[in-house]
């Protein structure tokens, strides 16, 4: 059998599974079709998922089912404001043997795990947020002066309130730029919000089953990468990232009037990963423009920034990007 065969072979079985994993996380996350989708597309590209929203919609009960569904090892950090790097990398302590003998023992943090939740991430003080930094890039941890590997895979899901911005600390551009995506978690339809009082309230709750492996989902991220894409969609995709830099030669004066700054090259290779997951996640074998559209709004929003006048127009990101998405939609339908 060829190669290309392989490859349509080995999609097409790993959708099936994504397909059952997804009906087993909404069994008990019901309706956001989109934030599940979401959230599987940052787990498949190997990435970390910033989800935004007021407390009460589910974000922790999103992530206790994922690490059910997809059979990952996973903590929950809640962030606060005394929390020290200390809290969430571990520590070491001195030990002293029968013998009289004292050596130091590694005791290690909740952030040795396979999927952390981190509850609330912009409570916690630049320092706490910064030990996150090292272990979000390169997937391990230095504590007193050794390296120290994290789980396979690894991934954080982080939470935020968009709202609550008292005794909270923003997160700097350069841990935002290691989010693959931001997810924007809104209140559920009120057909939805039905179906979740009816069925959180009884006696029982609907239970999410094992899905898939570790293996499995180090395997899914090793296929998503050998996933044919196509040169338009390549094209499209460096058009769209380009056409938000301010200082880009031929962008318009809408973006140079409204852009403080714009996103960089990992924007770009998240929106080639995400596109894949999306088009695997529905069943197709190489992603196509309308992908990268609706990849757009999470991959970029929190990549770039709203200069002061923009923003006291009230000027949105979500807004512009929509805007210039649909622009270059336009202008390559034109050409």
């Amino acid at each position: 059998m060829s190669e290309p065969a392989d490859l349509i072979g080995e999609i097409d079985a790993l959708g099936i599974k994504l397909q059952e994993a997804r009906a087993s996380i909404t069994r008990r996350f019901i309706g956001q079709e989109r934030v599940v989708d979401l959230t599987l597309t940052a787990l498949l590209c190997g990435g970390h998922a910033l989800l935004i929203g007021l407390p009460g919609l589910g974000k922790t009960r999103l992530v206790e089912t994922l690490s059910t569904v997809m059979g990952l090892h996973g903590n929950r950090i809640q962030f606060t404001p005394d929390l020290m790097p200390a809290d969430i990398l571990g520590s070491e302590v001195l030990d002293t043997a029968e013998d009289g003998s004292r050596r130091f023992r590694f005791i290690p943090g909740p952030i040795f795990c396979q999927l952390l939740m981190a509850d609330e991430i912009n409570r916690a003080s630049p320092r706490t947020q910064s030990a996150l930094l090292q272990a979000m890039q390169e997937k391990t941890v230095t504590v007193a002066g050794e390296n120290r590997p994290l789980g396979t895979p690894f991934h954080v899901l982080a939470t935020q309130n968009p709202i609550e911005q008292e005794g909270t600390y923003p997160l700097p551009e350069a841990q935002l730029d290691r989010f693959l995506v931001q997810i924007d978690v809104d209140y559920p339809d009120r057909a939805t919000e039905r179906e979740i009082l009816l069925a959180t309230t009884g006696v029982e709750e609907a239970e999410a089953h094992q899905v898939m492996s570790q293996a499995d989902l180090l395997g899914a991220q090793v296929l998503l990468r050998r996933m044919p894409v196509g040169e338009s969609v390549v094209e499209m995709i460096l058009d769209l990232v380009r056409a938000f830099r301010p200082d880009e030669p031929g962008v318009s004066d809408r973006v140079r009037d409204t852009v403080a700054w714009g996103p960089g090259p990992r924007a770009a290779q998240a929106l080639m990963l995400t596109v894949r997951a999306r088009a695997l996640l529905q069943g197709r074998l190489a992603p196509s423009p309308e992908d990268v559209l609706d990849m757009a709004r999470p991959v970029l929003s929190h990549r770039m920034a709203l200069n002061f006048a923009a923003r006291a127009r009230g000027d949105t990101l979500a807004g512009l990007i929509d805007e210039t998405a649909a622009s270059l939609t336009r202008t390559e339908a034109a050409a």
